[in-house]
């Protein structure tokens, strides 16, 4: 048993999914040149004035709704002040004693046991722009000044790395469930700062924490707070004494690098925004944008298993995105064998979408086609390797599963008259084979069935040719030595 307990909270930083900025109509398109999407009031000039954008306020609730937190009914920005060259006001505008949303859990897998992790407050602020460094000089790109930001803050109640990640991995399916954020860590659609602490087991007060900045991978979050926690320790172990400060993440050198001392709330002084109002939410209108809400991917695991039969394994997998899981349930509804169904999608479906690099529009296969598939495999019409043949067609030019079948004829050959000719004509060129049948070599038989396969170019049922075979085999006497 370990000396020491782990506390860890994250303060998770999502761009929320909008056509404009949070107080400007300049766009958010990633990939822009620099600073081609900026306007006086992103860029501070005095004078431009800020206009809030409502949609970014509707996805912060729904973010809010889909983690149980209470919705306020009054919340309003403030001035977060601080000097740094991707700020060009000089000021963030953000929330900081009204947010949007308090409290509120985030349900997560930990080692086959369920863990509740308290959130304690959702607000929305503007980004700010990013630095470029150079050989010789740096610049700033301030595209991204300005977009809306939505910062979800966790309870310090994460106790190791593996369930900090557990936590950001939940909490970016419920996001793209949502639909409030592309969550695309390469874009730095989300974006996450850890602060972590360390103490003597048993201890009732927390340690001192450190913050550590800007991590925009799940893998650099996991390696970094494993890295500082023992850092952390060993400082402990040899009478030193922890120091809360910002380090960052060096992923060249993997070590947290000291950055400053940790800034408190005053150090920004923090006061009302003077050009907004504040934000007065009418409960109709909350209760409006919570009847639009989608199921939780935990409920939808739940009720896959309980609705469709399906294990767990089929039920996580295809819960695991919002897209495939919808297009598993329509093809279910219009099948007898939903486990089937699962199968098609998980493997062939997830296969060719994973060899595109595309998402669920690049399959022209529709739900209904996919259920007739399945249906056609069932009934005997189609093996398997003539059912991926229709599958692909299918995938890639649409259509409808039997006319393919028809017009390419690939129907299975299950007609015991012309499995008897397919036998008999492998058995006389094959002869070797068929003495090694005879003398125990039951690898043989495998041989034979694929040389059935082969001389029906694929169409021939394979469980009906080894039953021929070894029918029609031991039903003569072995050839004479």
């Amino acid at each position: 048993m370990s000396r020491y307990e782990y506390t860890i909270g994250l303060e998770t930083h999502v761009q929320l999914k909008t056509r404009s900025k949070m107080f400007c109509s300049c766009g958010t398109d990633f990939g822009a040149p620099p600073n081609t999407q900026v306007c006086p009031v992103c860029l501070g000039y005095p004078g431009a004035m800020p206009v809030m954008n409502m949609e970014a306020i509707r996805l912060t609730v729904l973010t809010g709704l889909m983690l149980n937190a209470r919705i306020s009914g009054y919340s309003k920005f403030d001035r977060k002040n601080y000097f740094y060259p991707d700020m060009p006001k000089n000021y963030q505008i953000s929330q900081y004693d009204r947010p949007l949303c308090e409290g509120g859990f985030v349900e997560v897998d930990v080692g086959g046991r369920l863990k509740t992790v308290g959130i304690t407050r959702i607000h929305l602020e503007e980004d700010v722009g990013k630095n470029l460094h150079f050989g010789v000089c740096s610049g700033v790109d301030f595209n991204r000044a300005g977009v809306p930001l939505m910062e979800i803050v966790s309870e310090p109640q994460l106790a190791s790395p593996e369930e900090a990640l557990a936590y950001l991995l939940a909490l970016k399916q419920i996001l793209l469930y949502a639909g409030v954020s592309d969550c695309n860590l390469e874009e730095g659609n989300l974006r996450c700062d850890v602060n972590c602490s360390v103490r003597p087991a048993g201890h009732p007060a927390l340690g001192t924490k450190t913050e550590i900045k800007n991590l925009n991978t799940f893998k650099g979050v996991q390696a970094a707070l494993s890295h500082e926690l023992q850092r952390q320790v060993e400082v402990l172990e040899r009478g030193g004494r922890i120091e809360q400060e910002t380090r960052r993440w060096d992923p060249d050198l993997e070590e947290t690098v000291s950055m400053r001392t940790k800034e408190d709330a005053h150090d920004y002084r923090y006061f009302p925004e003077p050009d907004l109002m504040p934000v007065a939410l009418d409960r109709a209108l909350v209760e409006q944008w919570a009847a639009t809400l989608p199921e939780l991917p935990r409920r939808k695991r739940e009720r896959f298993m309980a609705q469709y039969g399906l294990p767990e394994y089929d039920a996580r997998v295809l819960a695991a995105d919002k897209g495939l899981s919808e297009y598993f349930e329509a093809a279910a509804a219009a099948s007898r064998n939903p486990k089937g169904v699962s199968n098609w999608v998980m493997t062939e479906m997830r296969r060719r979408l994973a060899e595109k690099d595309a998402g669920l529009e690049a399959a022209r296969i529709t739900p209904e086609a996919m259920a007739e598939l399945v249906a056609l495999v069932d009934e005997g019409v189609l093996n398997s390797n003539s059912a991926k043949e229709v599958f692909l067609e299918l995938f890639e030019r649409g259509g409808h599963p039997r006319e393919i079948v028809e017009v390419r004829g690939l129907a299975q050959v299950s007609d015991v008259k012309a499995m008897e000719a397919l036998v008999e004509r492998v058995i006389a060129e094959h002869s070797k084979s068929v003495d090694d049948y005879r003398k125990g070599k039951t690898a043989a038989l495998k041989f034979l069935v694929g040389q059935i396969m082969r001389l029906s170019q694929g169409r021939a049922n394979p469980q009906l040719a080894a039953e021929q075979l070894e029918r029609r085999l031991r039903a003569e006497p072995p050839s004479a030595l």
